[in-house]
């Protein structure tokens, strides 16, 4: 009997051996394909891992994209003229569309919509705290298309070469429609600033309010985040947290400028032998707090995005109906 359960030991040993060389082998074999340049499709091998930070970026990504409806949705009834309200409501159905490509894109990997959505609704899942804040004028839609938009343009144009095919080729028109998001921005802010003292006034209000969030959005610093390596390692992300932030800077001061605005940064200054802007200190206790629900707005966007779940279950309803109506009637015609 002793005899027996060693060799079933030493069995399932053997067995546990040759799986951990098996996946060191499909490990080696994914890696070569990642730094190939290789697209890795959902039905290909990929380490769990992998899957997973896909799928917490990808989620991520799209709860960011349909709670940023929201600060702006708010400005369509009352945008100064029937033009600005036209290119608004394109704007934020625009961002309902980058919503639904992502979330599809996260279903190749073996999540459901609901599931994604559920998190949301219950708070554990996390989106872009970018959208925690309040936007009390005209100006602030302005700020949030040129600056918002514009570090989102920055983080995203990367991830059009991102390793995962479906989230990279998503990728490919949400940020052609992004370009266009941040040019309306900028359009905004440019008539703000060549109008009236008050509206010049307006712009500089909105761009001290935007300034440091958006330099937030690019997330935490280098040495803490915690999935930079691996993100980067994989060809999720191309460039780190601080790069992206650096590029975001350095290609919007020039930007203010010539609207004649002052970056709200004190310690704003061109770096001559680096060749860049050097900034000062951002305040990384807000963004904590604004990442645990303490924000200005964290509350009201989540019962927001709640209210707009309740009152569409009759339509999710209806969906679902008619195309179950629909596979019946085709099962009947091929039986």
């Amino acid at each position: 009997m002793y005899t027996q359960g060693l060799d079933a030991a030493g069995a399932d040993a053997r067995a546990d051996s040759a799986a951990s060389d098996d996946e060191a082998a499909l490990l080696q074999r994914f890696q070569r394909r990642v730094d190939a340049e290789e697209k890795i499709e959902p039905k290909d091998w990929m380490p769990e891992r992998y899957r997973s930070t896909l799928i917490r970026q990808i989620s991520q990504h799209a709860h960011s994209e349909i709670v940023g409806m929201l600060p702006e949705g708010n400005w369509i009834t009352r945008a100064p003229t029937l033009q600005r309200k036209a290119i608004l409501i394109a704007k934020v159905q625009d961002e309902g569309g980058h919503g639904a490509y992502l979330y599809s894109a996260a279903e190749t990997l073996g999540v459901s919509r609901d599931q994604l959505i559920d998190q949301l609704l219950s708070g554990k899942a996390k989106y872009s705290s970018i959208f925690n804040y309040p936007t009390p004028t005209w100006a602030d839609v302005g700020a949030i298309g040129w600056l918002v938009d514009g570090a989102a343009i920055m983080n995203q144009i990367p991830l059009c070469r991102c390793s995962y095919g479906p989230y990279a080729r998503a990728m490919v028109r949400v940020c052609r429609e992004e370009s266009f998001h941040q040019r309306q921005g900028y359009d905004i802010m440019l008539r703000l600033s060549q109008g009236s003292a008050a509206q010049r006034r307006m712009a500089q209000e909105a761009l001290n309010r935007w300034w440091w969030p958006a330099l937030m959005m690019f997330g935490p610093p280098d040495a803490d985040s915690t999935h930079s390596s691996d993100s980067q390692r994989w060809k999720i992300k191309r460039f780190s947290n601080d790069e992206l932030r650096q590029k975001f800077v350095d290609f919007t001061v020039p930007q203010a400028q010539f609207l004649g605005l002052t970056v709200p940064d004190p310690e704003l200054r061109w770096n001559e032998a680096a060749e860049r802007h050097d900034i000062g200190a951002i305040d990384w206790r807000e963004f904590e707090q604004v990442l645990k629900g303490n924000g200005p707005c964290n509350a009201e966007r989540l019962a927001a995005r709640r209210s707009a779940h309740e009152q569409g279950a009759w339509v999710r309803e209806a969906a679902s109906a008619y195309a179950e109506k629909r596979r019946a009637r085709g099962a009947s015609r091929a039986a």
